[in-house]
């Protein structure tokens, strides 16, 4: 009889945790009216995005793509359209041409944390640390991860701050949070 039980609470934890990893994968976050596929890359779902377009183009011209479609797993903070709108009239368009490839790899390469940081992971850090904790860049610079007014805020090196408006969105090769404002390194 102990045995009979055992084993059916053994495959009702099984089938739990099968079911949790289903409703994860169908729960994924849209990002810009798009599905966003957990079996797909961060350069796939990205691509998907209508309010991703401006990063997806910046990812491209710096030659990014391969690198953010391979294995990772990165965690990638993704300015949306208006994020880089904020910018100073004309920056985007300077930074996309090819004579400003190194400072554009540069700033989009600080958008991004090797592994996988989801929000909850973020926060508990956050707490950890007294509301702020530290993530060091692929860029090789240090991200400032903050809570505050409820939300989780990334806070870059010159100190300007970003709110992760959709976190989460699982990607084949990490995580992805959007985010309202482009970090910038020193």
């Amino acid at each position: 009889m102990y045995n009979s039980i055992r084993r059916l609470a053994i495959a009702s934890c099984i089938a739990a945790v099968f079911a949790t990893a289903s409703v994860s994968a169908a729960n994924n976050p849209t990002v810009g009216g798009a599905a966003m596929y957990p079996t797909k890359t961060i350069v796939e779902n990205a691509s998907a995005a209508k309010n991703l377009t401006t990063l997806v183009a910046a990812v491209k011209a710096a030659g990014l793509a391969d690198t953010l479609s391979g294995t990772g797993p990165f965690t990638v903070f993704a300015p949306t359209n208006d994020a880089f709108a904020k910018l100073p009239k004309g920056t985007v368009d300077t930074l996309l041409k090819p004579e400003n490839k190194a400072k554009l790899t540069q700033i989009l390469t600080y958008h991004v944390v090797p592994g996988i940081h989801t929000a909850a992971q973020l926060t508990a850090a956050a707490k950890k640390g007294g509301d702020s904790s530290m993530l060091t860049t692929v860029e090789g610079e240090k991200l400032t991860v903050k809570l505050a007014d409820g939300k989780v805020w990334v806070v870059d090196a010159k100190g300007g701050k970003a709110a992760v408006t959709t976190a989460d969105v699982g990607q084949s090769n990490g995580v992805v949070h959007v985010i309202d404002g482009v970090l910038m390194p020193k």
